[in-house]
């Protein structure tokens, strides 16, 4: 039995509600409903915690039996950037922890008294930061996942992307150092909270993000095809996630412009599935038209999990052009769909593909490598068809189930050593 009744998941930037694919909404939105969903069919109950950005949002919304998004006001409503939401922190953190206190007073509907919340779980540095200050006035251990990390991003950061900022290095290496237990995704991930923040061994916890394997399943892919409307003879490539120079679109744009030009033999065509996200001007749309590709690449919005699935069976290959991933969702969905993928050889990618066997992993974001690996695939569709086999039977290990199991161990070990650090730590 676990010692771990209830769970203040802090996800402030961005809500699990809010659809994957644009602005900030991406694999981590995915990844604390999913969580949540799959700790509430253990028995724990989850009250996940994300900012108010509008009046008429409900104060609360039950998204399953024991799992509740609660919307808390602070700053104004709308949205606010990434870039001002430090200056909300404080503010943050005081709504959370009287929401908190305000849950424990409360009775159940039965008239008993309500689970008391055991452990503060945060995800992404601001959540972090705020995470910091209510489990220190609530006197409660608290759980990090960082999903991404400045000083990582900054030691891979490619002409024309903007540094993340010191205020966010800054955060990270306080949350590294007063966190109770730190959840990394992979261990590259781990080794990179140990060398980048000096991170304590003893409290990182290694946990796998998952997939839900009843909606990602490799099933009527002809069928899929023709509902999308991909021709037999059409070599399909799926992008799925934000349009931003991190997640690499562009990469495509230029290996279809190169493959259109040498390999005119491949039918080739694009659908890019996601919404602009950030600041800069990132325009795919225009540079679909600027590389002449108007005709067989394709801009759509982002799309639930159910209709995502039908595109990445669609698809012939999916390709994951990322400079930066702590993992890789849609490379772990898209392999689940029997569909092999293409990823950049960096951070949690080599974890969720396995190169050679359900995928490629490409060196660089190259656009001449890209083109390389994406003919190959199209030269030896046997190949493919024995990769797309291969992905959906390596998904099959990376279920919610697992995840939260694994994440309620960190939990457990974080109310054990709440008190008593670990030694060397």
């Amino acid at each position: 039995m676990h010692q771990v009744r209830r769970v203040a998941m802090l996800s402030l930037h961005t809500s699990p509600l809010e659809q994957p694919g644009g602005g900030d909404a991406g694999g981590m939105n995915v990844y604390v409903r999913a969580l949540a969903l799959e700790l509430a069919a253990a028995g724990i109950t989850v009250d996940i915690y994300t900012r108010r950005t509008s009046a008429s949002q409900p104060g609360t919304v039950a998204l399953a039996p024991h799992v509740d998004v609660h919307h808390i006001q602070a700053g104004p409503f709308g949205k606010v950037s990434k870039e001002a939401l430090p200056e909300l922190v404080n503010e943050m953190a005081d709504a959370v922890a009287a929401h908190i206190e305000a849950l424990s007073d409360a009775p159940s509907p039965a008239g008993q008294a309500a689970l008391p919340v055991n452990v503060i779980h945060s995800h992404y540095w601001l959540s972090g930061m705020a995470g910091l200050l209510v489990a220190k006035r609530l006197d409660l251990p608290l759980v990090h996942t960082m999903h991404t990390m400045a000083r990582v991003k900054n030691h891979h950061l490619r002409p024309g992307q903007l540094a993340e900022p010191g205020i966010r290095e800054d955060g990270e290496q306080h949350i590294v150092a007063g966190a109770t237990r730190l959840i990394a995704n992979t261990t590259a991930e781990a080794a990179e909270l140990e060398g980048h923040y000096d991170g304590c061994e003893q409290r990182i916890d290694v946990v796998s993000p998952g997939v839900d394997l009843k909606i990602f399943k490799p099933a009527f892919r002809d069928r899929s095809r023709q509902e999308l409307g991909i021709a037999a003879e059409r070599f399909h490539v799926v992008f799925a996630g934000r349009l931003q120079r991190l997640k690499g679109p562009h990469v495509l744009v230029k290996a279809a412009a190169l493959l259109r030009a040498e390999r005119p033999d491949i039918d080739l065509q694009l659908t890019f599935l996601g919404a602009r996200s950030g600041s800069d001007k990132y325009d795919l749309a225009a540079m679909i038209d600027d590389a002449g590709l108007s005709a067989c690449a394709s801009v759509l919005p982002p799309v639930g999990p159910e209709r995502l699935a039908d595109w990445y069976r669609s698809a012939d290959v999916v390709a994951v052009p990322s400079s930066s991933e702590s993992f890789g969702l849609v490379a772990l969905e898209a392999q689940a769909c029997g569909t092999p993928v293409v990823a950049t050889n960096v951070g949690g990618l080599p974890r969720a593909v396995s190169d050679g066997r359900t995928g490629l992993l490409v060196a660089s974001r190259s656009h001449k490598l890209w083109a390389q690996a994406i003919a190959s695939l199209h030269d030896f569709p046997q190949t493919r068809a024995d990769m797309g086999r291969a992905a959906s039977v390596y998904a099959e290990a990376f279920g919610w189930e697992r995840t939260a199991a694994q994440t309620m161990a960190s939990y457990d070990l974080a109310l054990t050593y709440q008190y008593v650090a670990p030694p060397g730590c």
